[in-house]
């Protein structure tokens, strides 16, 4: 067994620098920026001297809360290269020539590729004076975005301060023919400015990023109504606005849909064609699928709308001291913001000053339990969401009670910090409207071989042409012919089709309990190979149950006291009833499980202060990063003053005097950990009562402590969170799913958890803390990935760290899944391939799932879901492919003939045949064991394209043997050649390969139709099973028996040799049992011999390279090795 790594406190910090022409992120400044900024706005005019050709975003070095870190996964936009572009008249117009005289096909053009429609009509020009901008984002798409301008009062940048007289008179002068104007641009619902001295654009948020919060207490006087107009015009309005387009305009967009103008091609040739019945049916459900688009699209919009847009009314402070009320949309970063005594719903983020507020947060973390947030304390460091969380106010939360900071103990005041997107929920909602590309090989390959069918089809009309070229067709039959392979062979239908999988597994997902909002990674969910779970909330019990207290001193430890309510009258008994963050909210406590359980134990009664009695004087809130909350409390009478505080036992430890600390701490410690029992320390000291407890700072207050004693809480782990459900004992052990645990609380309390939570080929586990972890990442980049390879128990694990995790492990290529409570976890829930949030609320922005069960159950059931979609994708796709190869074999043949199907023949075998075996294949559900292998996830493979390739060799066989049986028959009779198309209808070649043709359809759903092991076998879908049998005696009494009025109306030949129709019937059977034959020796891997000719490839999984590499390697781990990097910074394995 290998112990945790252990690293020194002492680290490196690195910061990234600003180069020009590169999107850097800013580092720490060591003065403020605000001057050079505002002077920079000055210089925001028509005309500049200073500009770049290509220039760049920059991005401010600004933390952000917790509910929303700034991570590239969910602010996609920090490193994009921009381009600007000018108009160009005569270009223009010359654009507006050539689309009128292409009938609109230009236009067409440009909105399907608009960056050639820039290039077309703009010339490359510096950023300074660009009217169109071309962004690359991160992930290497192009956006186009015009270049905005809004005309500056003036005076008004002055009021932003940092300007000197005669540096806004010089810029006056120098504009004086011209208007100042603000240049900006919006991206995904946030505002980039014109910034001359950086020579870019920047966010808007640029202007208040180095805020200290010495700074924010300055805003608490309220801003005047020129600062406030003018930050108005810079910030814009406070809207997370989430467009809902009218019904005429999402048509307009939906119908330029390069799928639905293929159709709108499809129904002109078949008109054109005289296939009438076929050419209204399809139009007719292709206007009902646009209808049920819109009218889902628009629900969406709608829903998300309701849940971003947030209009209220709000009271501010102005600088001449008087309250007024105004819209939330006119709030500015600076506004200072007086929260009533009632609370209210938040429009903003902001920074609280005075008072203590009660907040529900649920909305962004999924989180139920309220929040106690307090004053922010003053001082010079820089101001940052991400440190000071817990004084911070995030937008969309509710304030459920203010009290503390107005005259008379009522209501708050706070500081506006951010406005818009650039909230907390803003973030969220933008990573909702504008999520990252799914990076997943399937749904990049379905495009691929849409191009090789269109090469088929390019075939397909090459043959065309010279078949009916040689029968002396007119012109325009060769068109038609031509263009109605092109019809066939590609079908507009096969993207839609695959998502039919998706949408049953969507459905019975939320039937249990789990609900998605994007629903493509359910598919990914089906490739998942590692699993991150949160420990506290997620593998264990929510709330905690009190199991002793331990006294401790110099003398050692007293006897365990199982109840707190068996002390004695002292320091301890007063710090459990103290030291926490517990109120009161019409007289019920709320706050912290752990706290509540704590001040329950106690036996004391938790009561608002009144006059005299104890009172709580000063708190320095709990840290994640701090590990520890101390509290000064002022006794009856004001006689005594008490300093407690309560934490890691280590960090406490560490706090108090090292005499008061019992010999025995840390062997005691490692006891009850052991035990699998949560362990809070706490120590106190008498604090002089005439000390200004407003004033006084957390250091003085947290040193030199006497050592108090152990607080115990036991943390059960939820009887779901068996892991060994998710790898049965029979599946291969090399083949089973991966598991990491991700905890915020003690290292040693996840022992429990790891013994039965990973059990693999591995003969090691490495179990590593928070701060490991970072020096990892930031000293031994390169032994990361083997770290990661052996790592099962990540402890102390910061939200931020989390998120850095999930992406360390993807770069290793695992498809990552993620599971969490959401309270700490929405950063690495929206990194993760998978992310699912455990919340009682229906649908959660922290992830993409959201489950209703409150423990990890919904995991192997999401799995399964995902597997037996992804094979059900598959399924469709080969069906769709070969549906499309089936009809196109059989056009080529009637071709060569001078024939082709009747327009009810066509209608037949797309809408009662192909369509509704497509619709119900689906159908199917998830195995009830989750098995060890994974499905591919790749069409392009040796055995999905060798199985097409091999089935439509069977088909044309097929085809042709009931074409020359039809004509090696004596009472054959040749149909008329002179004749076209179906005009010569009914033939007996029509008839002959109709029928073989109709088989090849359900043939081909039995054959691709996979059950074992991803998916329930056929039976069990007995809709789709009953359809089959339906379908395939239909076929057979249009070939045995047709009768007259059927004929007639399918043009078919109605042949009275009965010793032929069995032949026929035969060969149906003998094509489908090859078929079927075939199928099940390319499933047992008869193609993989062919890999044997390549010989043996390296895998392109990174991790299956390191497991290799690391097996072989005898030198690895490192035990009681030092490993000394070349900043000095030492790790020690031992």
């Amino acid at each position: 067994m290998t112990s945790p790594l252990r690293v020194p406190r002492t680290g490196l910090q690195s910061t990234a620098s600003l180069q020009p022409g590169k999107l850097s992120t800013c580092g720490t400044t060591t003065g403020p920026l605000q001057k050079p900024v505002e002077q920079c706005l000055s210089s925001g005019v028509k005309r500049s001297r200073r500009c770049t050709r290509a220039g760049s975003v920059v991005e401010p070095h600004s933390a952000l809360p917790s509910p929303c870190p700034r991570e590239p996964l969910l602010c996609p936009d920090l490193h994009m290269d921009l381009q600007g572009y000018k108009w160009v008249r005569w270009r223009v117009w010359l654009c507006r020539v050539a689309a009128l005289l292409s009938l609109g096909l230009l236009l067409l053009v440009f909105h399907w590729c608009p960056r050639l429609g820039v290039l077309t009509r703009c010339c490359s020009c510096p950023l300074a004076l660009a009217d169109i901008l071309i962004i690359r984002d991160t992930f290497g798409r192009q956006h186009v975005v015009q270049v905005l301008t809004e005309e500056m009062e003036e005076g008004s940048l002055g009021s932003f301060a940092g300007l000197e007289d005669n540096e806004w008179r010089d810029t006056v002068q120098l504009q004086k023919e011209e208007k100042t104007l603000l240049r900006y641009y919006l991206f995904e619902g946030m505002r980039y400015i014109w910034l001359d001295r950086r020579g870019a654009f920047c966010r808007v948020s640029v202007l208040n990023e180095d805020w200290t919060c010495k700074d924010l207490y300055g805003f608490q006087k309220g801003l005047s109504a020129l600062e406030q107009s003018s930050r108005g015009c810079m910030y814009g309005p406070n809207l997370i606005d989430v467009p809902v387009k009218p019904y005429l305009k999402l048509l307009f967009e939906e119908v330029l849909n390069p799928f639905y103008v293929f159709q709108v091609f499809s129904i002109i040739l078949w008109m054109t064609d005289k296939y009438y019945y076929y050419a209204t049916c399809i139009f007719l459900i292709s206007i009902f699928s646009i209808i049920i688009s819109l009218r889902e699209i628009r629900k969406q919009s709608i829903t998300l709308n309701n849940m971003a847009r947030l209009v209220t009314t709000v009271t501010v402070r102005r600088s001449s001291g008087a309250e007024e009320c105004v819209s939330s949309e006119d709030l500015v970063p600076g506004d200072c913001l007086i929260v009533p005594q009632e609370g209210l719903l938040l429009p903003c983020d902001a920074a609280l000053l005075a008072g203590e507020c009660l907040v529900n947060e649920s909305m962004l973390t999924g989180e139920s339990v309220p929040v106690l947030k307090t004053p922010l304390p003053a001082g010079e460091g820089r101001f940052s969401t991400e440190t000071e969380r817990r004084h911070t106010l995030f937008c969309g939360t509710q304030l459920i009670q203010a009290k503390g900071g107005r005259p008379g103990g009522g209501g708050a005041v706070a500081v506006v910090t951010s406005t818009g997107f650039f909230t907390a929920k803003g973030y969220l909602v933008s990573s909702i409207m504008y999520p990252q590309p799914t990076d997943f090989r399937f749904y990049q390959e379905v495009t691929k071989f849409l191009f090789i069918l269109g090469f088929v089809a390019f075939l397909g009309t090459i043959y065309s042409f010279v078949v009916l070229f040689k029968t002396n067709s007119t012109w325009l039959e060769l068109v038609i012919r031509c263009l109605d392979v092109v019809t066939i062979a590609v079908p507009p239908a096969l993207p839609a089709a695959i998502t039919t999988g998706t949408i049953y597994a969507q459905s019975r997902l939320k039937k249990q309990g789990i609900f998605c909002i994007s629903p493509p990674r359910i598919n990914i969910c089906g490739k998942v190979s590692l699993f991150c779970f949160d420990k506290t909330g997620t593998l264990t019990e929510e709330g905690l149950d009190v199991w002793g207290v331990m006294e401790g001193g110099p003398a050692g430890f007293s006897e365990l006291v199982p109840d707190p309510r068996l002390l004695l009258p002292g320091p301890m008994l007063s710090g459990l009833a103290c030291c926490h963050t517990v109120t009161l909210l019409r007289g019920e406590p709320l706050g912290d499980p752990l706290e509540l359980k704590m001040v329950e134990s106690t036996g004391w009664t938790l009561q608002e202060p009144e006059g005299d009695g104890n009172k709580l004087d000063t708190e320095f809130g709990g840290h994640r990063v701090l590990a520890r909350m101390s509290v000064v409390t002022v006794a009856s009478g004001g006689h005594s003053a008490l300093a407690f505080i309560k934490g890691s036992p280590e960090m406490v430890a560490s706090l108090c005097r090292a005499e008061t600390v019992p010999a025995q701490f840390s062997n005691k410690l490692r006891s009850f950990s052991t035990e699998g029992l949560r362990v809070l320390a706490l120590a106190y000291k008498p604090v002089d009562v005439n000390t200004d407890f407003s004033k006084i700072k957390r250091s003085e207050v947290e040193k030199d402590m006497q050592f108090l004693g152990l607080l115990m809480m036991k943390n059960l782990v939820k009887p779901e969170s068996d892991i060994r459900e998710c790898n049965p004992p029979h599946c291969p052990v090399h083949a089973h799913l991966k598991f990491s645990l991700e905890d915020g609380g003690d290292q040693s309390s996840a022992e429990i958890i790891k013994q039965g939570l990973y059990q693999s080929g591995f003969n090691y586990h490495l179990a590593i803390n928070g701060k490991s972890f970072a020096a990892l990442c930031d000293h031994f980049p390169e032994y990361l990935p083997k770290v990661l390879l052996h790592a099962t128990v990540f402890a102390r694990m910061a939200p931020d760290q989390k998120t850095q995790l999930v992406k360390e492990l993807q770069k290793i290529n695992y498809r990552t899944g993620m599971c969490g409570d959401g309270a700490n976890d929405c950063g690495a829930l929206r990194a993760a391939d998978v992310g699912v949030s455990l919340s009682e609320a229906e649908a959660s922005v922290a992830s993409p799932f959201t489950s209703k069960t409150s423990n990890i159950s919904c995991v192997p059931l999401l799995i399964r879901e995902g597997r037996c979609s992804l094979v059900t994708s598959f399924s469709l796709f080969r069906y769709m492919a070969l549906y499309s190869l089936v009809q196109f074999c059989s056009v080529l043949i009637l071709y060569t003939v001078r024939t082709n199907f009747s327009d009810w023949q066509f209608l037949f075998f797309d809408m009662f045949v192909v369509t509704a075996l497509a619709i119900f294949m689906g159908n199917g559900g998830p195995s009830k064991e989750l098995q060890a292998c994974r499905p591919s996830a790749s069409l392009l493979t040796l055995p999905i394209l060798g199985s097409l390739f091999i089935h439509t060799c069977l088909i044309i066989l097929g085809q042709l043997a009931a074409f020359f049986i039809t004509t090696k028959e004596d009472w054959y009779v040749p149909l008329n050649s002179t004749v076209p198309g179906a005009n010569n209808l009914p033939n007996m070649e029509n008839t002959s390969v109709f029928a073989l043709s109709g088989f090849q359809y359900i043939i081909m759903a039995v054959v691709v139709t996979k059950g074992f092991p991803h998916r329930k076998p056929i039976y069990n879908n007995r809709i789709f099973l009953c359809l089959l049998l339906v379908l395939f005696a239909l076929m057979t009494w249009l070939v045995l028996y047709p009768g007259a009025y059927v004929c007639g109306k399918l043009q078919l030949y109605d042949f009275v040799d009965m010793d032929f129709k069995m032949l026929l019937v035969a060969v149906v059977a003998l094509n489908f049992l090859i078929c079927f034959v075939v199928e099940l020796l390319i499933d047992g891997g008869i193609l993989n011999c062919l890999r044997l000719l390549r010989g043996a490839r390296e895998s392109k999984k990174r991790y299956k390279r390191l497991k290799l590499l690391l097996s072989e390697s005898p030198s690895w781990p490192p035990l009681n090795q030092t490993l000394s990097p070349t900043d000095n910074t030492v790790i020690d394995f031992s």
